[in-house]
């Protein structure tokens, strides 16, 4: 009886100073919170890049009703109708990859200035975090100048 309560008490010790070690360490954590989508709206680059992708949408939609019209098979129309869109999906990330590129190293830059040491989507938060949105755009406008 002696020896069961010690190993529980034992037991209790060390889950307690685990739970003071954690913690200490989620208080060292710093963690910083942004808007995606604020931050690609207001990219340097954004308004061209999204003139360019309307002008390709705008292609292949064009390329797709030409196509579709000659065509009489149903199966073949539809075919060709997502072909295109996949073609539009395509050229769309290879105009958009390097924007992201520039978000996520002014993301980068902004945390390592602040000492922050994550950074999520501030729609993943309710409460808390340092909101770096802002500091994250003026690094984009910084870098494109």
């Amino acid at each position: 009886m002696f020896s069961c309560r010690k190993m529980v008490m034992r037991t209790v010790l060390v889950a307690f100073v685990l739970a003071m070690c954690a913690g200490v360490a989620l208080a060292e954590e710093k963690v910083g919170v942004v808007d995606p989508q604020k931050v690609l709206s207001q990219h340097p680059k954004m308004a061209q890049v999204s003139k360019q992708v309307q002008a390709i949408v705008q292609k292949k939609q064009a390329e797709a009703k030409s196509a579709i019209e000659k065509e009489k098979d149903n199966k073949k129309k539809e075919e060709i109708y997502k072909t295109k869109r996949n073609e539009a999906a395509t050229e769309e990330q290879k105009l958009m990859a390097p924007l992201f590129k520039d978000i996520d190293l002014a993301i980068r830059s902004v945390a390592k200035a602040k000492g922050l040491t994550m950074v999520i989507s501030k729609a993943q938060v309710f409460v808390g975090g340092v909101d770096i949105t802002g500091d994250v755009i003026q690094e984009l406008k910084k870098k494109s100048q």
